[in-house]
């Protein structure tokens, strides 16, 4: 039995082994490209990171795995015998200087000993020149009259110490004066405070730090693009419908609408929905027959308004027995407006015709009095045709 036990291990060693080492040398994942694009400047170190490492690193049963690089789907990893200016580090990709023939699509490929996949993610390499800020800056946002702050972006890799870390900033290629009450540097971190945003802030800026790397100073920079919105405005909303009764017919389709007026103020911070007595509708009607229509934001003569519409389909008699409530809120005020549903009479033709009739019996009354009083003439003048002069004498 030993015997055999052994050489069913060896077996086992010889078959299954093989199988998952040729698993792992086999075909990867493909799992597409990433969405975000990197734009660098031509002469600065460019980190690529590999988009799928950190799922690795945290999902994966085990924790040892290899990463290359390949580049325009390449059969050559990266970096090469003979290449200097690349090495990988944690999973990530250095390039330094990054050149503009570094640009293009670069494969990152993760493997362990039973599984493997694939990324690719797209560098862009531009000359350092104006034409080339629009693509390069990374957009952020202030509000006009507020105080703000821009970030310098990805530098998290070029700093080995955030207390030694000076990071320069420039406006438009122009220096910032650290002595100006308008902007300030933060120490120790990578923003710069505005203080009461201007439009004239607006534009271009950049921030600047050195990296060292065996004994070579580079340059790290990044451009932003500031944008100055204007402050939008908030204003205590105004429910101005519905009715606080909505007539209707049992099983007719009814629109509700809950409409609200906002003057000058602002439609993003201002929520508006509808209840069914203390619960949503969405909670109250599951099954979808009583639902709130789309969300509708408008003008009128320079107004803003909002509008949301409660729609049955049918209408029922329990219904009737609904408080419906609109509700508007925003950061200064929130208001509710009652309505409830009642059963519109129903049309009788009775009821329509009976003014006719009342009419038409009486102008048949003033007829048949008419004529009787015409009949009654009538005879009066016989009886006086009779008994005149001449009819007596011709007896």
């Amino acid at each position: 039995m030993f015997v055999l036990y052994v050489l069913i291990i060896c077996v086992y060693s010889f078959t299954v082994q093989p199988e998952e080492h040729t698993v792992a040398a086999g075909n990867c994942q493909f799992l597409g490209k990433h969405f975000k694009t990197d734009f660098k400047v031509e002469g600065e170190p460019v980190v690529l990171k590999c988009p799928q490492v950190q799922y690795w690193l945290w999902e994966s049963v085990s924790p040892h795995v290899n990463v290359t690089w390949h580049k325009n789907d390449s059969a050559r990893t990266i970096p090469g015998e003979e290449e200097t200016r690349m090495w990988v580090q944690d999973g990530a990709l250095w390039i330094l200087p990054a050149l503009q023939e570094d640009s293009g699509t670069y494969l990152c490929t993760v493997r362990n000993t039973s599984y493997c996949d694939e990324m690719s993610t797209e560098l862009r390499v531009f000359e350092k020149t104006e034409a080339s800020l629009p693509f390069i800056s990374y957009p952020q946002i202030l509000t006009l009259s507020t105080s703000g702050s821009l970030v310098c972006p990805e530098l998290s890799e070029f700093i080995r110490n955030k207390m030694d870390m000076k990071i320069q900033w420039y406006k438009d290629s122009v220096l910032l004066d650290q002595d100006n009450e308008k902007f300030l540097s933060v120490r120790g971190t990578s923003r710069l405070l505005i203080h009461n945003v201007s439009v004239e802030d607006a534009g271009y800026y950049s921030c600047a730090m050195t990296f060292a790397h065996e004994g070579m100073q580079y340059n790290v920079t990044r451009n932003i693009e500031l944008r100055v919105n204007k402050k939008e405005e908030e204003t205590i909303p105004v429910i101005i419908s519905p009715h606080q009764t909505i007539l209707a017919s049992l099983g007719s389709r009814l629109t509700i609408p809950c409409k609200v007026f906002l003057g000058a103020g602002t439609h993003s911070t201002t929520m508006l929905w509808w209840m069914a007595n203390t619960t949503s509708i969405e909670s109250a009607y599951q099954g979808g027959r009583v639902t709130e229509g789309q969300r509708q934001e408008y003008s009128e003569n320079n107004e803003n308004y909002i509008e949301v519409p409660l729609i049955f389909d049918p209408v029922i008699r329990e219904d009737l027995n609904t408080d419906f409530k609109c509700v508007v809120r925003n950061t200064l005020s929130t208001q509710m407006l009652r309505t409830t549903v009642k059963e519109a009479a129903t049309f009788s033709w009775g009821i329509a015709l009976a003014p006719l009739s009342l009419v038409f019996l009486v102008l048949v009354g003033i007829w048949m009095h008419r004529r009787y009083k015409h009949r009654t003439g009538k005879t009066y003048g016989l009886t006086t045709l009779k008994t005149g002069p001449d009819f007596q004498s011709r007896e």
